[in-house]
């Protein structure tokens, strides 16, 4: 009897190891998709899913969307008609607006917004942390940037974008012809403490992957 006990124990941690096994196989084989947004390639030990066009809502349209898209350079269409229609949502191109900050960053002005879709694999989560250089231990660093958003009078909602701090430009985009507009984002204190935060400091991101 006890002999036929010890063999049932032996037969449960062998099945339980197999389980294991099979998740850490599974958990190995997971990978993670993210834009990488002002890039047009993706960084090293990433894969390259598509490099296109940053898009949204036009800067002071109260019905904007707040999200950016990474729009292919290689569209398909469905049924469709053209012509504009007021009765539709729109979607533009971008620009960067970056004529107050300092250093090389000021050539961007008015430059339209590149864009790249990643993917890494064994991976599991993807997050940005805004107010970050560095990813936080156990995680590995994707790409590093500054956050960046809509004006703050425009009646248009945006979203916190973290836009690479090597940012590209599109060919032959440096023109102001607006769309969705990216600026740089600072502090300001109040119910957001001074320190560690620091007034009219701009904020850097980091987007960062974990297993």
């Amino acid at each position: 009897m006890c002999v036929k006990w010890e063999f049932l124990q032996m037969n449960y941690i062998f099945v339980l190891l197999m389980i294991w096994a099979t998740l850490a196989k599974m958990n190995t084989g997971s990978s993670v998709v993210y834009t990488r947004w002002g890039k047009e390639t993706c960084p090293s030990g990433a894969e390259l899913v598509l490099s296109g066009f940053t898009g949204g809502s036009w800067y002071d349209h109260r019905g904007a969307a707040v999200e950016p898209l990474c729009l292919p350079k290689d569209p398909q269409w469905g049924v469709y008609k053209n012509g504009v229609d007021k009765w539709r949502a729109f979607v533009f191109g971008a620009e960067y607006e970056t004529q107050t900050f300092t250093g090389s960053t000021v050539s961007l002005q008015h430059h339209d917004v590149p864009c790249a879709v990643c993917l890494t694999r064994g991976r599991s989560v993807i997050k940005m942390f805004p107010a970050r250089r560095t990813c936080y231990s156990g995680w590995k660093l994707e790409y590093q940037g500054y956050l960046m958003a809509g004006y703050h009078s425009f009646p248009a909602g945006t979203q916190y974008t973290c836009i690479d701090s090597n940012a590209d430009t599109l060919h032959g985009g440096q023109s102001e012809k607006n769309g969705m507009l990216f600026y740089y984002v600072e502090a300001r204190c109040g119910s957001l403490k001074c320190p560690p935060y620091v007034e009219g400091r701009e904020l850097t991101c980091v987007v960062c992957s974990k297993e």
